[in-house]
């Protein structure tokens, strides 16, 4: 006997057929999205920083990235984002092995916790997935097959699944071994994305022909990857209903009726939500790739301090022609305000600001044109610290500078130096902080000692010295700044029995600038620190840690 398809059902197929195209489309628009942003943003930078932090952990690098996603599993807090951080930072094989590792111990766990610790709370969360009925029905009969064939469809969200199975009559092993085996191919593909990405930035930003081909040849990877995920997950998807559609395991009220008994569209309001998440995505990247140069603070903040090569851009001018500017106000102030160790009494500065602001004024009246090169670069460094404390006092008492807003801080366009001032993005005289440290000194100068006198105005920075800079003596003033910095644990310890160098993060951010004067930081360190240099002469090869950066405000206050 034919069977008779109603108006009303071919209508729900057809509907659901659209909306199956709707979903894959809207899929391929958020990974090209992906893609457009990742071409932009500086992930070779970023993916180098979270791989220096990850290699400053040593062989627990990988383990913490384990046990943070644990965390994340048990919390029920997607792990999308984790793994494509893991494929950028680990590459695609080691990450693809830190990924599958936390997501199974992740899932064995919320196993566990469902069965044993927090059932009763677990029950009344999958309350709201109808279909569960269905699946736990189907865990019965097919057992670790039905695992393998949710974990590799979307019918369910993967941290639902995590808490289901231990609800389910399933045993342990089986749930988690199944879990591991089939949660493999999403794990690749997500993995391989992060690792694509990052690669595909850098040859893009990298240029060259060579660069174009390792990029398209990532980019069918991809494809290649994806296509392969996608078509497992519709034939896992097909094996799942045809275990839960079984007329013995689900009535059609439990799927396809509300609780009013009326149809239901399958996955109407689902498929809008991901198309509209879909154009915003693609919308995003679309605009970040045409104008790349809107979101270049946001990008300097990821990236961190920007790379320069340093070079000497001032000669000394001869005999009379060499003028010297007057830093007795600034020296005045900080002698008054600035202990030995770099404490600043910002109270007392904040209730007498005029010789600070006088100072500031002054700065834009500078000869600069006419100074000499120490001269020119302790009037700049000189300037920095003046605009930090000034900055500070705008917005005393707080705890920290990072409490001052973003906008407001470092990339803030409002103090004013020399005309005679030459370089930088601002071309009207008037810098950031960021300007006149990343685009005024170290890109004109030689003098990666620079990091050891620009302060920040926290209990990580250098300290402050309470006398101003000046060129005549600037040599011997970078020289001791230096080595105070290499003799207080703040900055530098020698673990010499653990053959192990803990370092100032400065060395990390600025490594470059160290290595343009040595054979490499470590070689940097040792020129300033006698017993380091004897180690390492004699064979030694020490681990390097970087120290805990505190932001805590150098105050007087604050002072240990």
């Amino acid at each position: 006997m034919q069977q008779t398809i109603s108006p009303t059902h071919d209508h729900v197929r057809g509907e659901h057929g659209l909306h199956v195209w709707l979903r894959r489309v809207s899929l391929l628009a958020i990974v090209a999205g992906l893609l457009l942003l990742m071409s932009v943003l500086p992930m070779q930078e970023v993916g180098q920083r979270l791989g220096d932090w990850v290699e400053g952990l040593g062989v627990w690098g990988p383990a913490v990235f384990v046990v943070i996603y644990i965390a994340a599993t048990v919390l029920m807090i997607p792990g999308s984002a984790l793994t494509l951080v893991a494929g950028a930072v680990f590459g695609l094989w080691i990450g693809t092995v830190v990924v599958s590792l936390g997501s199974t111990m992740g899932a064995a766990l919320t196993f566990l916790i469902a069965r044993y610790l927090a059932r009763d709370r677990v029950a009344g969360m999958v309350k709201t997935y109808p279909v569960f009925h269905a699946i736990d029905g189907a865990l019965g009969r097919g057992g670790w097959k039905v695992v393998a064939l949710l974990r590799l469809s979307p019918v369910i969200p993967f941290n639902v699944q995590n808490y289901l199975y231990g609800l389910s009559a399933i045993r342990f092993w089986p749930a988690v071994l199944a879990s591991w085996v089939a949660m493999l191919p999403g794990t690749f593909l997500f993995v391989y994305l992060g690792y694509a990405g990052r690669e595909a930035a850098g040859a893009v930003q990298g240029g060259g022909a060579g660069s174009t081909g390792k990029a398209v040849l990532l980019g069918i990877g991809l494809a290649a990857t994806l296509a392969v995920t996608l078509y497992v997950t519709r034939l896992s998807a097909r094996a799942v209903r045809s275990y839960t559609q079984a007329p013995e395991l689900i009535e059609e009220s439990d799927m396809t009726k509300d609780a009013q008994g009326q149809k239901k569209r399958p996955g109407k309001w689902g498929v809008i939500v991901m198309a509209g998440i879909a154009v915003v995505v693609l919308s995003a990247g679309a605009y970040a790739r045409m104008n790349p140069q809107c979101i270049q603070g946001f990008l300097a903040s990821l990236a961190g301090p920007p790379a320069v090569t340093l070079a000497e851009a001032y000669d000394e001018p001869a005999g009379d022609e060499a003028d010297v500017f007057d830093h007795h106000v600034f020296d005045a102030l900080l002698s008054r305000h600035v202990d030995a160790d770099g404490w600043v009494d910002y109270k007392a500065m904040a209730d007498d600001p005029a010789p600070l602001d006088a100072y500031i004024v002054s700065l834009a009246d500078a000869p600069f044109d006419r100074f000499g090169r120490d001269e020119k670069l302790a009037y700049l460094i000189n300037g920095y610290n003046a605009f930090t404390l000034r900055l500070i006092l705008d917005h005393y008492p707080v705890e920290s500078i990072k409490d001052i807003p973003g906008a407001k801080r470092w990339d803030a366009v409002r103090w004013e130096l020399a005309a005679g001032v030459s370089g930088g993005t601002s071309g009207n005289g008037v810098y950031s902080l960021s300007q006149i440290e990343h685009e005024l000194i170290r890109p004109k100068f030689v003098e990666p000692r620079v990091h050891f006198a620009l302060v920040c105005a926290a209990y990580s920075c250098p300290k402050l010295r309470n006398q101003a800079y000046v060129g005549e003596r600037l040599e011997e003033q970078l020289a001791d700044q230096t080595a105070y910095t290499h003799g207080h644990a703040r900055w530098f310890r020698f673990d010499q029995a653990g053959d192990t160098v803990y370092l100032t993060a400065l060395y990390k951010w600025y490594g470059s600038d160290f290595e343009a004067v040595a054979d490499g930081v470590l070689d940097y360190v040792a020129g300033h620190v006698p017993a380091l240099r004897t180690a390492m002469d004699s064979g030694s090869e020490p681990e390097v840690r970087w120290l805990d950066y505190d932001w805590k405000l150098n105050d007087v206050h604050n002072a240990p």
